[in-house]
């Protein structure tokens, strides 16, 4: 295990100097103001660093394998790959990598986590578990890859009884790697995505699925129905699955523990069935603290939905207006589609290209299709390529755009006044945005929306 204090004589480096970055420095000042530090990151970064005034950091820019091996710790920002050539030469020489995750668990073994993960989802099924256990009396925090660095909230004075925690498959391996159990870990499911940062699809699914192979949660809750998580084998941890009759699942719209109908969730503000589903996890979570789900679950009825996740943003002009920003993969854009089946839609697809395959998205559109696609972003040619012998057949338009005002102009001519226009891109924002968060404020903005009015997370951090 190696925690902070341990780092105290070894040579330390910090990878990235994004909100995770500036965290790790901020503690490592705080409980080791002796310790001599580089930071590693871009050119347009070095003015902010050196902007600090901190004598024991200098800020360089050559993050070569030969310059990370001079360390023996380097911090890295999560979206840092460890398989970066540079990086795994320098582990080769004995640099060990870690992130702000590891630290954190490494501080609070004995704290109460439940952690999520999952393709889609994470975020919704994190901040529903945290509105519950709120609403049944029980302070908690609300943090990780949601928005709130856990590194920022590893020095609390009034520690919160229990923690959820979201993390991405760019963390998940920090908790393994932290030697620290956590007390509950949630899978929603898995689907390929982030190919670029892990390498492969085989390496995605496994680092995702570390935080149950090597963390060995004391319970693991895990999505039944998904078939890479209901194959998993966890001789170390108790085994509960949702979705099964004799647990907790959905019959239509109402929740049930096994044979017992437990409560109506078609009013829940949870956009999408999938997301329903994913009540049923938590409810299940909630129940492995040793808690009163059945009690707990009506308060899901006082949830405020996420941003940027199948986000209705309202109605103008007679087209209704839905920002799922966050959608990075084909199958959430399915999954959004699902949602709006029994109206005309306008899809917006296309962003970074990471190499996922959209052939299953094309054969589905075969049989469910909007009314319109419009393809956009670095993919979006190959989207359209393979979409265009199905336009053919499923007879839904097709149409081309060079970026998001040009698609949300596009769209909105398309449906003439009635529909709706639904920005579920399948794909990452880079190149064009800085997050998907910029994206969605940009789409909102095109709509005729104020985008400050729509980004705030409700519930983030200890309450």
């Amino acid at each position: 295990m190696l925690d902070i204090a341990s780092l105290a004589g070894l040579k330390v480096a910090l990878w990235g100097w994004g909100r995770e970055g500036r965290a790790a420095w901020r503690v490592l000042r705080r409980r080791l103001p002796a310790l001599s530090l580089t930071l590693f990151c871009s050119e347009a970064e070095l003015a902010d660093a050196n902007a600090l005034g901190d004598a024991l950091l200098t800020a360089r820019t050559d993050a070569t394998a030969e310059a990370l091996s001079a360390f023996d710790v380097v911090i890295k920002s999560p979206g840092i790959s460890p398989y970066k050539p540079e990086a795994l030469a320098a582990a080769e020489r004995g640099t060990r990598f870690i992130g702000g995750t590891a630290l954190w668990f490494a501080e609070h073994a004995d704290a109460r986590t439940i952690c999520v993960t999952g393709t889609k989802g994470k975020s919704t099924t994190t901040a529903l578990l945290a509105h519950l256990l709120r609403a049944g009396g029980h302070r908690t925090a609300l943090c990780g890859n949601i928005g709130l660095p856990l590194l920022e909230v590893i020095d609390v004075d009034d520690p919160p009884e229990f923690w959820a925690i979201e993390l991405s498959s760019y963390q998940t391996g920090d908790v393994a790697a932290s030697g620290v159990r956590p007390s509950i870990a949630v899978a929603t499911n898995i689907f390929p995505e982030h190919l670029d940062w892990h390498g492969s699809e085989a390496q995605y699914v496994s680092d995702k699925l570390s935080l149950f192979t090597g963390a060995a949660p004391r319970i693991a809750i895990l999505n039944g129905a998904d078939p890479r998580l209901s194959a998993l084998s966890l001789p170390h941890s108790e085994v509960r699955f949702v979705g099964g009759e004799d647990g907790w699942h959905l019959r239509g719209d109402v929740v049930h523990r096994g044979e017992r109908a437990v409560f109506d969730a078609a009013d829940v503000p949870l956009p999408g069935r999938h997301n329903r589903s994913n009540l049923c996890a938590v409810l299940a979570a909630i129940e492995a603290l040793g808690l009163d789900a059945e009690a707990l679950a009506p308060h899901a009825a006082t949830f405020q939905p996420l941003p940027h996740r199948l986000q209705t943003l309202g109605t103008r002009d007679g087209l209704t207006w839905v920002n799922d920003s966050i959608s990075t993969t084909p199958h959430a854009s399915l999954a959004a589609l699902d949602c709006f089946r029994s109206r005309r839609v306008a899809l917006l697809a296309g962003g970074h290209d990471r190499g996922i395959d959209w052939s299953d998205f094309a054969q589905a559109m075969r049989r469910h299709a909007p009314a319109v696609i419009v393809t956009l972003g670095q993919n979006g040619p190959k989207i359209h390529d393979l979409l265009a012998p199905v336009s053919d057949e499923a007879g839904f338009a097709l149409v081309a755009a060079v970026d998001l005002p040009d698609a949300v102009a596009k769209a909105r001519a398309a449906l003439g006044g009635e529909g709706v226009v639904l920005l579920s891109p399948g794909a990452p924002s880079f190149g064009s945005y800085r997050d998907y968060t910029e994206r969605g404020r940009h789409f909102a903005a095109l709509a005729g929306f104020d985008p400050e009015a729509i980004t705030a997370i409700p519930g983030l951090g200890i309450a």
